[in-house]
């Protein structure tokens, strides 16, 4: 019998060859994730969990602790009172954790909650997750001509496909993936792409850049008339992210716990990510006509909007796990937030102290 990777391998070949040999790595990344029914979102295997002995690859802040959605919650009401609107529409939602928190902590507040995934085959979880929420959720496929809400995106942005760049003896090149003895490798072509600074040296230098991420920050601010768009994930504004010594760039896989850099192993069983340029998608949202509300990191993000009033009364145990949301060696620091809003600007509860906007 076939297995998953066989046929998903088998997939990627048959696009290599369609394309004369050779494909850019946001291709494969695209296939690799979101093939129908073999990519790595769009399988059955369970992704989302605090131990890989659940049969988990990763854990995101929800899943993590409740106290995540409960604190975001505030934030998300401070909004929808801001814009006067009443749905919420939360790209990426994974297995429905942060639903089901944010609707259990906003109630009526929420009259219609919108999920938009590329993933079909994590409907079915997001289903039972959020069953005591039927009435208000709605699923969607794209993106409505006008949307009036607030959107939620957490660890939406890094999995995006992204394009390889290698610097090899000071000459740039796209990384991509092509046949080699019957097995996917690495083959790179000299290309007119570019790092959006340049990077100082002429060390060889592995880096990614983020066309889709921009884009979809694009079309977003073209349908978003009011509310406000909130998103968290692990990256850099551009200066660090395209710092000289980053030189292997941020490209990673996650499977049971572990990280690995060997995309083209074990196709379709984990997943590829790399961090978010968060000054590439706030101009790409400028250039789109919103406007940057915040940013800083999710430690800051939380503790603005009362997270620890909220582990006040928790039993020890959870404490220690709602405390990793903040902790600096944990996901404080890498994580940031960044807020983005159509018409009057405005400063969310959660940029109150510690705002970085200027570092973007």
């Amino acid at each position: 019998m076939t297995t998953l990777t066989e046929a998903l391998d088998a997939h990627i070949r048959h696009a290599i060859l369609e394309a004369g040999g050779w494909i850019g790595f946001d291709r494969y990344m695209q296939l690799a994730l979101y093939a129908p029914g073999l990519g790595y979102y769009a399988n059955d295997l369970r992704k989302f969990g605090v131990m890989p002995e659940s049969g988990s690859d990763f854990v995101t802040a929800p899943e993590l602790s409740p106290v995540f959605g409960q604190v975001l919650a505030e934030q998300v009401r401070e909004a929808l009172d801001a814009s006067g609107t009443d749905e919420v529409w939360e790209f990426g939602a994974g297995s429905g954790a942060l639903a089901a928190q944010v609707l259990q902590a906003l109630g009526d507040r929420v009259r219609r909650y919108t999920i938009m995934d590329v993933s079909t085959g994590l409907r079915a979880r997001q289903r039972e997750t959020l069953t005591r929420h039927a009435d208000k959720i709605v699923w969607a496929q794209r993106l409505p001509e006008r949307l009036r809400g607030v959107v939620l995106g957490n660890e939406v942005l890094d999995a995006m496909p992204v394009r390889l760049l290698h610097r090899i003896g000071g000459v740039w090149h796209e990384r991509g993936v092509a046949m080699v003895e019957d097995a996917l490798a690495w083959r790179d072509h000299v290309t007119e792409l570019r790092p959006p600074i340049e990077v100082d040296g002429e060390h060889d230098y592995l880096t990614e850049i983020h066309p889709q991420a921009e884009g979809f920050m694009r079309a977003l601010g073209a349908c978003l008339q009011r509310g406000a768009a909130f998103f968290i994930d692990y990256g850099f504004p551009e200066a660090e992210y395209y710092h000289p010594q980053r030189a292997q760039g941020t490209l990673v896989c996650h499977r049971a716990h572990r990280v690995d850099a060997e995309p083209l192993l074990d196709v379709g069983l984990k997943d590829i990510t790399a961090h978010v340029n968060f000054t590439g998608v706030a101009v790409a949202a400028q250039e789109a006509g919103l406007n940057v509300l915040g940013y800083t990191s999710q430690a800051r993000f939380l503790l603005n909007n009362g997270i620890l009033q909220k582990t006040e009364l928790l039993a020890p145990a959870e404490q220690a796990l709602a405390l990793k949301l903040v902790l600096e060696h944990e996901m404080g620091e890498l994580f940031k937030v960044l807020a983005v809003g159509p018409g009057e600007a405005w400063q969310p509860r959660g940029f109150a102290q510690g705002d970085r906007t200027h570092r973007l």
